[in-house]
């Protein structure tokens, strides 16, 4: 396999663990009765492994101090996981896994699009395509009919 597809491959695998997060982050929002603790304690136990990992194997965090070049936008990544993980936590009890899913990946898609055809956030500008906006359709879609079919 090439490094495109072991790439692809362990997005797929990623991707999966989102599908596993809202159910699991949900049941922990219900017995704790809080989804902002919940998704606060998710965070925290994330950010807890991401430290341990940055200290065991890469090294500790030498490279931090070039933070401070980036604008604020670059830091920002955290807050919108932050928004994703308690909305996928309240939202997954209403539309199921599933709908979560398919909305979340839609939205990823439909803004990574716009992304790519502006050449914004330092990526390349890529062409709009007929193929790229019927792909946004279909997984619009798919949303649809993932939601409503219970």
């Amino acid at each position: 396999m090439d490094n495109q597809g072991i790439a692809i491959a362990f997005t797929v695998v990623a991707g999966g663990f989102i599908a596993l997060q809202a159910p699991i982050n949900s049941t922990l929002g219900r017995s704790i009765a809080s989804p902002l603790a919940a998704a606060s304690i998710s965070f925290a136990v994330g950010t807890a492994a991401l430290v341990a990992i940055t200290l065991l194997i890469a090294g500790g965090f030498g490279g931090v101090g070039g933070a401070r070049s980036l604008s604020w936008v670059y830091l920002t990544g955290g807050l919108l996981g932050a928004v994703y993980v308690t909305t996928a936590l309240i939202t997954v009890r209403t539309l199921g896994a599933g709908a979560v899913t398919a909305a979340t990946v839609t939205g990823q898609l439909t803004t990574s699009i716009v992304i790519d055809r502006l050449g914004v956030l330092g990526l390349e500008a890529r062409p709009l395509s007929w193929q790229r906006i019927v792909g946004v359709v279909l997984l619009v879609a798919g949303t649809f009919l993932v939601a409503r079919g219970r």
